[in-house]
C-alpha cells in the first residue's frame, strides 16, 4: 500500500465524518438533555454539593413575554445550612442555557 493511498483514505474518512456530523446536527439541532443537565449541575456545584437532579428528555414549548422556544424541564435539590432547597428550571434545548429558574418553597 502506498503512502498516498493511505493518506487519501484517511482524508476521505475525515471528510465523510464531517458531512455526517453536519447532517445529524441539522436533523436534530438540540443539545442532548443529559448535556444540558450536566452543565446546570456544574453551575450549582460551584455554590455547594447537590443531592439530586432530574430532567425530562422530551422538549416542550416555552413562552415568556416575547420569547418562544423549545426547552427541557428539570430540577436540582441540595441541602444548604441544614435546609432542603429544591429548584426547577427550564433550559433552552438548542443551547442548554437556563431561561427560567424557580426555587420551590
Amino acid at each position: 500500500m502506498k503512502c498516498k493511498d493511505f493518506l487519501a483514505g484517511i482524508l476521505t474518512g475525515v471528510a465523510a465524518g464531517i458531512v455526517v456530523k453536519e447532517l445529524v446536527d441539522r436533523a436534530n439541532p438540540y443539545v442532548s438533555a443529559d448535556v444540558a443537565l450536566n452543565d446546570i449541575k456544574e453551575q450549582f456545584k460551584k455554590e455547594g454539593p447537590i443531592d439530586g437532579s432530574w430532567i425530562v428528555m422530551k422538549t416542550e414549548p416555552f413562552e415568556n413575554k416575547m420569547i418562544s422556544m423549545e426547552v427541557y424541564r428539570g430540577g436540582i435539590s441540595r441541602v444548604m445550612n441544614g435546609e432542603l432547597e429544591q429548584y426547577e428550571f427550564a433550559a433552552d434545548a438548542k443551547t442548554g442555557t437556563v431561561v427560567e429558574l424557580k426555587k420551590r418553597v
